[in-house]
């Protein structure tokens, strides 16, 4: 009976109560310090090793964590709130972080009090609940139509990143790409799907600035038969296909049992009439270009390049996706079901070039494209791979805006004004949930100090004077100018943030901070490994005889 009990002793190990509080908090502030460095345009880089021994070099709090391999499950937790935050709005990813190990640190001397979890969580929902309003009133709606100010926001967005020294290169790109592929979903609403139709190829060479917008898509392949097959098409009419222009193979070893020696030739012949067919119902249509996921033979070639129609193969299934939505075809599986309708028409050029040693095909100037292709280009792969990164968090701040165009001050003059705003309330507030509630207001001012830390100003008179500028509520948009570490109105310095971006950050960051505090158990299940050898031989258990129970006192009755 004993032995079970023995093992399961050995692989659960156990910590309870205070001790587990003040592990996680100490793990949180451990994650929020690596990053804090990265906040504000002033921020520094990091150079990581990633696990296939290439080198990141970014300070893209997401991309920073990513590469991380921690070993303690509340700093896990923490890695993973960058990534909803990446996920949702591609914004923030340092600040959400940050946040939330400011709130931690403060609930760690509430935590020595022998304060219930529980009463602090509540103080800090009711803060979260309050910040949210603060944020709606002090928000300012904008046109979302109006590039101006789509640009200058942007702008503000991606400043802190390492593109930001090249102006309004990224920002352009950003807005060009999402209102490209934006669809109307009712209501004047706009919803923008980055993942699936935004493309960004990225080709080492040339300079930053030949980076463009394509108005279509383009792609890494050439035609089949580059001798053969026009490799420039003005208004091209484009099949798209999901099948193979070959004949059907079996699907594993097939036998053909043949008895008279012209079967073999009449089996051939019946092949190449089957391609003969397929080629036919695809010509009837009149293409200029044919693009099969799929694989096309030689015989296939040879009838559609007689024809004079190009082709290419093997294509990818998103970047066909991306044709049809860019040129207006529409994928058909099967060619003896193909249509007029199916027939793209909508791009005015397909063209093969050679970038560098590699063909790339152009299908542009399309009409009224829904996808389209950014075309990076760079000096180096690692410069590449952080403008693409830089990239995305923009065209997700474009898309939050198209979204739902609302502005909130940059600069920390929202976090300002929230925790101005909370710690007036909090005077209001009976019981004992007062004390966490001021204290989450307090927090909130981690995000404008770590950005005077980032530039180099005397922390203490900065922020004693954007306390003293808030505390009246004069004015809510006033912060730090990043790049100075001066105070500045944000509105004059169009230093703005999207409203979806804020409200997240603070969503994210009050809800782990609460779910990391609600945990007074560590139990892990997993045994530790020995080295080999270091291990002592297993001891047996011990057999009690007689002689022992002889030897034991025996209590009376």
């Amino acid at each position: 009976m004993n032995a079970p009990v023995l093992v399961l002793k050995d692989s659960l190990k156990r910590e309870s109560g205070t001790k587990v509080h003040h592990a996680n908090i100490q793990a949180s502030k451990a994650v929020a310090d690596i990053i804090r460095t990265t906040l504000g345009p002033r921020s520094m880089l990091k150079m990581l090793l990633d696990a296939a021994g290439g080198i990141v070099v970014t300070n893209d709090g997401n991309a920073i964590l990513r590469e991380l391999d921690l070993a303690h499950p509340a700093a896990k937790s923490m890695i993973e709130l960058s990534r909803t935050q990446d996920e949702e709005v591609g914004d923030g990813t340092t600040s959400v972080i940050i946040l939330a190990g400011e709130m931690l640190h403060v609930a760690e001397a509430f935590i020595d009090k022998n304060y219930h979890p529980t009463v602090i969580c509540r103080a800090y929902n009711k803060a979260l609940e309050d910040a949210v309003a603060v944020l709606d009133k002090i928000a300012l709606s904008i046109d979302a139509q109006d590039r101006t100010t789509m640009l200058g926001l942007v702008k503000s967005c991606i400043g802190t990143k390492f593109t930001g020294q090249f102006g309004d290169l990224i920002a352009d790109l950003a807005i060009d790409a999402t209102t490209t592929v934006g669809v109307e979903i009712g209501n004047g609403l706009r919803d923008v799907d980055i993942k699936n139709y935004i493309k960004v190829e990225k080709v080492p060479g040339g300079q930053l600035e030949d980076s463009k917008v394509l108005k279509g898509v383009m792609i890494n392949k050439d035609v089949v038969a580059p001798g053969k097959m026009k490799r420039k098409i003005i208004n091209p009419r484009i099949i798209l296909l999901d099948c193979p222009l070959e004949y059907k193979k079996g699907e594993n070893q097939t036998n053909a049992e043949l008895l008279k020696e012209e079967d073999w030739s009449l089996l051939l012949k019946m092949e190449e009439e089957y391609i003969e067919e397929l080629c036919m119902q695809i010509l009837r249509f009149k293409p200029d270009l044919v693009i099969t996921e799929k694989g096309l033979s030689d015989l296939a070639c040879h009838y559609l390049s007689k024809h004079g129609v190009s082709a290419i193969r093997r294509l990818r299934k998103t970047d066909n996706n991306r044709i049809a939505k860019a040129c207006g075809a529409v994928i058909v599986n099967r060619p003896d079901e193909l249509q007029e309708s199916d027939v793209g028409t909508g791009a005015g050029l397909f063209e093969v070039k050679k970038i560098g040693d590699e063909y790339f095909a152009f299908i542009v100037n399309c009409k009224d494209p829904k996808a389209c292709t950014v075309l990076l280009r760079g000096a180096s792969k690692d410069l590449l791979n952080e403008v693409e990164r830089n990239l995305q968090d923009a065209m997700s701040v474009a898309r939050n805006i198209i979204k739902n165009p609302k502005l909130v001050p940059g600069g920390g003059a929202t976090e300002l004004t929230v925790s101005a705003a909370l710690k007036q309330k909090s005077s209001s507030i009976e019981g004992i949930e007062k004390w966490p509630y001021e204290a989450a207001a307090i927090a909130f001012e981690a995000i404008p100090r770590t950005l005077a830390q980032n530039c180099g100003v005397n922390v203490i008179r900065t922020m004693t004077a954007l306390q003293g500028k808030h505390a009246n509520g004069e004015n809510a948009w006033i912060g730090i100018d990043g790049n100075s570490g001066a105070i500045a109105d944000m509105k004059e310095r169009k230093i703005w943030d999207a409203y979806n971006v804020k409200a997240q950050t603070f969503k994210t960051a009050i809800e782990a901070a609460c779910m990391l505090l609600r945990i007074d158990d560590i139990v892990s299940g997993i045994k530790k490994k020995q080295a080999p050898g270091a291990g002592q031989a297993p001891t047996k258990p011990k057999v009690e005889t007689e002689a022992d129970a002889d030897s034991e006192q025996i209590l009376p009755d």
